[in-house]
């Protein structure tokens, strides 16, 4: 997947990771890029067109796609952190969490995967969560709704890879965004992300594990989980 004279859709690009994808997208020469959000106005990326789209909502999802007919590089971003927990949070805010990560996501691929195909095929990319692996005690809706967006891209990666569709998925702990501003942790700059991701994706792999906190994590997974939640101050 070669970034340059792709046509880019970025969700979420009004602030954060989302924002320095859709910058730098155009820096490497992408064709063109369409920076959406559910507020457009408060997109501020120059070079790039924007677009209103909120990825819950699938009448905007759809319209979104008869626009964009030209895309062949869907870079799904935007997200949500209600700080919900799974027991004694607010049901509502959960469903939030699993509509924006997994059914917001998996309407973005079912919309997107025709005009892909159409177009030669392209490539995926999905922003997860290092929470996709573990919990955190507080705050898990986060953690459920990420760990079945990594689910999600592992299925879909394999089912669209006849259509020669490259699927890649982006994990990191965090990032220096407003999102996560309230956490205390060292925080990878988020156009530091979105450039490991783009190398990512030229590069065809499958995953990117932007930081080493995400390896940590992935590694333990062989592990008793009890060493893992006993011995680890873990971020988020």
């Amino acid at each position: 997947m070669k970034i340059a004279n792709s046509v880019a859709l970025v969700t979420g690009a009004g602030r954060g990771i989302g924002r320095h994808l859709a910058g730098q997208l155009v820096q490497r020469g992408a064709a063109k890029v369409y920076a959406t959000a559910r507020h457009p106005e408060r997109v501020a990326v120059p070079g790039a067109e924007t677009l209103r789209l909120d990825i819950t909502d699938p009448a905007s999802v759809a319209a979104a796609a008869a626009v964009a007919t030209d895309v062949t590089l869907l870079v799904n971003n935007a997200g949500v952190a209600t700080g919900a927990d799974l027991v004694s949070g607010d049901m509502a805010a959960i469903r939030l969490e699993m509509d924006t990560h997994f059914y917001g996501t998996l309407g973005m691929v079912r919309a997107f995967a025709p005009i892909l195909a159409a177009n030669g095929g392209g490539a995926i990319v999905n922003v997860l969560s290092a929470r996709s692996w573990f919990s955190g005690g507080e705050g898990d809706a986060y953690s459920a709704a990420k760990a079945a967006a990594w689910s999600l891209t592992n299925g879909v990666r394999l089912e669209l890879a006849r259509q020669g569709t490259l699927v890649t998925g982006v994990v990191l702990a965090a990032a220096d965004t407003d999102m996560m501003a309230g956490y205390d942790f060292d925080k990878p700059d988020p156009a530091d992300v979105a450039r490991a991701a783009l190398d990512g994706v030229e590069a065809g792999r499958l995953e990117v594990l932007v930081d080493e906190w995400s390896a940590m994590v992935k590694a333990s997974l062989a592990e008793d989980p009890a060493r893992f939640y006993r011995e680890t101050a873990h971020p988020g």
